[in-house]
């Protein structure tokens, strides 16, 4: 699966039904009152977490991407409500690493003008990939 690292990603902290497909996932979607149709992806993973399921609108419809692992479980945040993590966090969970686990170097960023320069220098790697909190 292809992904611009433009793209917001939502993961779903509660286990969902497998057996939900468009209209199902799209229900909980909305419920968090989140942008069905913007592009963004929402990540959904079982309650055994062998299996995921990724909703997203492409050009005219909507798009379910679904995976199921043979061994191994997906990592899931235990909690509730849709959690935005980044791209990269997206990977590593359908690879079945744990992203809380890894550890990112700090890389720099040039200075901004309306930010510290303590904060502009590790903008976005101080923070938890799980830090943004949906509803």
């Amino acid at each position: 699966m292809s992904v611009s690292e433009g793209v917001k990603v939502y993961l779903f902290a509660e286990p969902v039904d497998m057996r939900k497909g468009f209209d199902g996932l799209s229900t909980l979607v909305r419920e968090r009152g989140l942008s069905l149709f913007s592009g963004d992806l929402f990540v959904f993973i079982s309650r055994r977490g062998d299996r995921v399921k990724i909703l997203t609108w492409e050009r005219g419809g909507l798009v379910l991407w679904y995976k199921r692992l043979e061994r191994g479980t997906f990592k899931r945040i235990n909690g509730t409500g849709a959690l935005q993590i980044d791209v990269w966090g997206l990977r590593l969970i359908l690879e079945g690493l744990d992203p809380r686990e890894i550890k990112r170097p700090a890389r720099w960023s040039p200075k901004s003008l309306d930010m510290s320069s303590q904060q502009a220098q590790f903008q976005g790697y101080e923070r938890h990939p799980y830090e943004h909190r949906v509803r």
